[in-house]
């Protein structure tokens, strides 16, 4: 749960106290202030500073494997159908037991249909900043719905990747310094923070690149895959999937597979659309697909073995808005993500 918000007249002070201990080696406790500001009086500077701290401050996180952590197996019993939990049912045992057994967790209602409205609205403006922004709008005027987030010089590059996102109905979260606040204000709040840290045995990091605000059309392309196939089988990963919107009927939903898988399938076979992705052939094979309806406020959390895609199909006549929201175990971080720790 989020730490409770100091008096207003108090943030100016935690503010200093934050970039005090951010100068004294203190990153991840300057986060924590920041945050608690912010809440209190939300500030696009703040919220600007909070991208690039949480990007930097992965450098300083101990990345030693933990002791305890075993290797999710695939439950030898009969998935059945999908299970469903409310949110006072996901904890990390039902987390794991969910994606030990149809390799993912399906929960009602995770946070309220007002909530998710409020963040569809957001994504609303934050494609229409980044649009302002490519038609040449300075970013004084974009933020904080829109201000391209720079990776640390030399290590990190993004190339075409932000347009391609942006091409495919969407953009990275990281971009938006107020949707990446509320995104993971509203984490810190439901406490996923705390129940991934239980689950992967320490404090997860997200990937800039791999973290985005969605509002899908319904001439969106579609293709199965695994997340592993092109982030790696050895890491160690929960994709938070938040639904904003009905969908899965008259909107692009997710086509899954509810089965848990321990290996990468065969990828790029006749019918794939690219070389890491499943095709129609493999998939009818090793499972029996499926499309949940899904509502405003719900979620799906998976991890990098799931076999899923978009389901959309040609009557469909509404976009869809969702944020996925992929962490990762800092100690298996995969090769070519950006970093920010949580």
């Amino acid at each position: 749960m989020s730490a409770a918000p100091q008096p207003a007249g108090d943030v100016p002070a935690v503010v200093a106290t934050g970039r005090r201990l951010e100068a004294e080696g203190h990153p991840l406790e300057a986060i924590r202030l920041l945050m608690e500001a912010n809440r209190v009086a939300p500030d696009r500077r703040i919220e600007e500073h909070l991208v690039g701290l949480r990007h930097e401050a992965f450098a300083t996180l101990d990345r030693r494997p933990p002791d305890s952590w075993l290797p999710i197996t695939a439950d030898p019993a009969p998935a059945g159908s999908l299970h469903e939990l409310g949110p006072g049912e996901l904890t990390a045992a039902t987390l794991r037991a969910g994606l030990s057994r149809q390799g993912c967790v399906l929960v009602r209602g995770l946070i309220p249909v007002e909530r998710a409205e409020q963040l569809a609205a957001g994504i609303d403006q934050a494609l229409g900043a980044f649009d302002a922004g490519a038609e040449g709008a300075p970013t004084t005027d974009t933020s904080p719905w829109y201000a391209p987030f720079s990776p640390r010089a030399g290590t990190y590059r993004i190339g075409g990747r932000r347009n391609w996102m942006r091409a495919s109905g969407g953009i990275w979260t990281v971009d938006s310094p107020r949707m990446l606040f509320d995104v993971l204000d509203l984490f810190d709040e439901i406490g996923i923070g705390e129940l991934l840290t239980e689950h992967l045995g320490e404090r997860p990091a997200l990937s800039a690149n791999k973290c985005n605000l969605r509002r899908v059309p319904v001439t969106t392309s579609t293709n199965w895959h695994q997340d592993g196939a092109f982030l790696g089988a050895e890491v160690r990963s929960v994709n938070v999937w938040l639904g904003l919107s009905h969908c899965g009927t008259d909107a692009p939903g997710l086509d899954i597979v509810p089965k848990r898988f321990d290996e990468i399938l065969e990828t790029g076979t006749e019918g794939a659309i690219f070389d890491w992705s499943v095709s129609p052939e493999v998939v009818a094979r090793v499972g029996t697909p499926v499309r949940p309806e899904l509502g405003p406020g719900d979620a799906l959390l998976f991890d990098h073995f799931f076999l899923h895609r978009t389901g959309v199909d040609p009557g469909m006549t509404r976009e869809r808005h969702a944020i996925e929201s992929w962490f990762f175990a800092p100690s298996s971080y995969p090769d070519g993500q950006i970093p920010l720790v949580y």
